[in-house]
């Protein structure tokens, strides 16, 4: 074998590098935000939602019935103590007392009574009927939801997006449009898929996904980072 300049043979097996101190510490700092970050930002999600909700309801509860003095009234200790989520609790507990008054005869009375006089106000009607219309869609318990996931060539010819395919679609619509099968595509915005824009394609064009909508929905908001299975890598681009 021939040495070169440094006194190295040429083909002998380098030994491998080892990190510094510096990449190492960078590279188990990282892996410790993968595991914290998502446990530490649901925590304060829902610290911050049940105060946000107790805010809201506790006004309404007398003050001798307040958290940090239901101790006093009833064993007359004075301890104060901070209770955090009552709130949640009478709102789950009132919401179920509501939605079981509203099923009964008297109940359904009362609302329709009550919707009559919105109708008669102009500007509060329209914002009770969207309002409700939307909480009956979101909340409906018929399952409404969409049916699959599927690619687009939006915005143009070439360029693909993922969206969601709600139904067939219906009436005044379907009858404007020159072709007999047509989809009712949702196509999400990233990171944020609540907003996006309401489509309407021709079958033909909407090619669909065997992944679930869930998965496509977690493809969406990480920006394409996380598949819906990381075993299955995809080849990489040319030159890689």
């Amino acid at each position: 074998m021939s040495a070169d300049k440094d006194g190295h043979e040429h083909g002998m097996l380098q030994p491998p590098r080892r990190r510094g101190l510096l990449a190492r510490f960078r590279a188990n700092f990282l892996t410790g935000l993968v595991v914290i970050a998502p446990i530490g930002l649901t925590l304060w999600l829902i610290w911050s939602v049940t105060g946000w909700i107790d805010g809201w309801v506790l006004p309404f509860v007398p003050d001798k019935y307040q958290p940090h003095r239901i101790l006093h009234t009833l064993f007359g200790v004075d301890y104060v103590i901070n209770l955090r989520g009552i709130g949640v609790i009478l709102a789950l507990i009132f919401t179920v007392f509501v939605g079981w008054v509203a099923k009964g005869l008297m109940g359904r009375s009362l609302i329709g009574w009550g919707e009559s006089l919105v109708d008669r106000m102009p500007v509060v009607r329209s914002i009770y009927s969207g309002v409700k219309q939307v909480a009956e869609t979101v909340l409906s318990q018929t399952e409404s939801k969409f049916d699959k996931a599927c690619l687009i060539e939006y915005p143009r010819q070439g360029i693909w997006a993922i969206g969601f395919v709600s139904t067939a679609a219906k009436g005044e619509v379907l009858a404007k449009l020159p072709d007999d099968e047509v989809m009712t595509v949702f196509l999400p915005t990233t990171p944020n898929p609540t907003s996006g824009f309401l489509l309407y394609l021709p079958k033909r064009d909407v090619k669909f996904l065997d992944m679930s909508v869930e998965d496509a929905a977690k493809l969406v908001i990480s920006a394409g980072l996380v598949y819906p299975n990381g075993k299955d890598k995809a080849p990489p681009p040319d030159g890689q």
